[in-house]
């Protein structure tokens, strides 16, 4: 009888998962397994918001696959370890995941695969996190594209994979279900949740995905730049953990776009958001180097001044720049910050107080609920000036100005910085326009 485990990683859901589908259909017993990583758990960038709202995706997954017909098996420790006793254990035949793109991912997959195979288990990896892989857009030469615009056009060509139905248990009466322990608490892990978490799970990403494609979708492209609104998707902390696949959002967009001709631009704005996501992976896939230095090299020589006090200001919301502060308050307290005051935000961290975008990198990891290390790490090289841009180092956001363009009425900013117009407000810690020649002589020096 042919036994697999399939391995949930970023992939918390039974609807539409590649390795799980392919797993329940190719194994008489299917066996799925989560393996909390001590190494990922431990490390600096690891915060506690995307622990927590894991857990509660977790949890909700345990119940989903119960109701299935099987058992989610949760073990603790290093994945080699851990996956070599429970290939043991159930005598497994047949190992199921699907891909990861990140550097240390790669080396663990590697190591799990190696293993695996010593032990005469099939290993068997799929495409799935993504709509298309680094590999599979290339230039004419065979090398990977730099710059956005022309990686989307090809990236818009590609026919894509199909969305699939939901995965079943109930082959998997019978198997003998190796042991495992209780879900632990963010807190059994080590982490101290302090802000409110969303609705987790497989249920309430397709729940928060038709609500925006029968509503903020159909407008995208003229509201989303607007932070009051708050009419972006929210799905990103979903598609960071896997409760939803790109391809059913994809899938969505296409649809409404099908439906409603009239708003197809409004919507063809959101899949251009898919697009960068597969893009910045891409970068990270064919330039690793991105997830330690800069993507241009030559801009790791930069003097950054990477002063500590105007740093603590930054990430208290503190800075006495309204629009910037009101972003770092609803990280702080939300563990989200609306995309366009992210990249208000981490344009004045570089280019206002001239303090390297890795400081604000590892600060959004450690807040975000949707932290992800390409689209992060692609995000602020992008507002640095060291990314992939084809204009880098000369843009220099205003924040006074970004503010009057994208909460003219200052209900974003009242919102998050109710102070905002009393005395208790800080001034301005730095001045914008002598902060803007300081930094395009810092580049210029490069």
């Amino acid at each position: 009888m042919r036994v697999a485990i399939h391995w949930f990683r970023a992939d918390l859901r039974l609807g539409d998962n590649t390795a799980l589908h392919a797993a329940c259909r190719e194994a008489e017993g299917v066996i799925p397994v989560f393996i909390f990583d001590p190494l990922i758990l431990k490390a600096p960038d690891t915060g506690a918001p995307i622990v927590g709202f894991m857990i509660e995706c977790l949890r909700a997954l345990e119940k989903d696959v119960f109701a299935a017909g099987g058992k989610l098996i949760f073990r603790h420790g290093p994945p080699e370890r851990e996956m070599e006793s429970l290939l043991r254990e159930t005598k497994a035949t047949a190992l199921y995941f699907n891909r990861d793109y990140e550097p240390m991912a790669r080396k663990r997959d590697e190591a799990v695969t190696k293993m695996a195979q010593s032990l005469g288990v099939e290993v068997r990896s799929f495409e799935d996190g993504v709509l298309h892989e680094p590999n599979a857009i290339l230039k004419a030469d065979g090398t990977p594209y730099k710059v956005f615009t022309p990686y989307s056009k090809v990236w818009r060509s590609k026919p894509r994979a199909a969305v699939l139905g939901k995965a079943s248990f109930l082959k998997h009466a019978g198997i003998q279900n190796p042991k495992g322990i209780a879900l632990p608490t963010a807190k059994e892990l080590g982490f101290k949740v302090e802000i409110p978490l969303p609705p987790a799970g497989e249920q309430s990403a397709r729940d928060q995905l038709r609500q925006f494609g029968h509503r903020d979708l159909l407008h995208y492209a003229s509201v989303r730049d607007f932070p009051a609104l708050g009419a972006t998707s929210r799905l990103s902390p979903h598609i960071r953990l896997g409760t939803i696949s790109p391809r059913t959002v994809m899938a969505v967009g296409e649809k409404a776009a099908a439906k409603y001709p009239d708003s197809s631009r409004q919507v063809d704005v959101f899949i251009g958001e898919l697009i960068w996501r597969d893009f910045y992976r891409q970068i990270l896939w064919h330039f690793p180097h991105v997830a330690t230095g800069c993507f241009r090299p030559q801009y790791d020589a930069l003097k950054w001044e990477n002063n500590d006090r105007l740093f603590k200001a930054w990430c208290e919301g503190r800075t006495g720049f309204p629009i910037v502060d009101a972003g770092m308050r609803q990280l702080n307290q939300t563990g989200w910050m609306h995309n366009r005051v992210r990249m208000i935000v981490a344009m004045f961290l570089t280019k206002d107080l001239l303090i390297s975008w890795q400081w604000g990198e590892r600060y959004f990891m450690q807040k975000l609920l949707d932290a992800d290390l390409a689209s992060n790490n692609g995000g602020w090289q992008w507002s640095a000036g060291t990314g992939t841009d084809a204009q880098p180092w000369f843009r220099i956001f205003n924040p006074t100005a970004q503010a009057a363009k994208f909460d003219p009425e200052g209900r974003y900013i009242h919102r998050h910085v109710p102070e905002v117009d009393t005395r208790a407000y800080p001034k301005p810690i730095v001045d914008h326009a002598e902060q803007r020649l300081k930094t395009l002589a810092m580049f210029k020096r490069i």
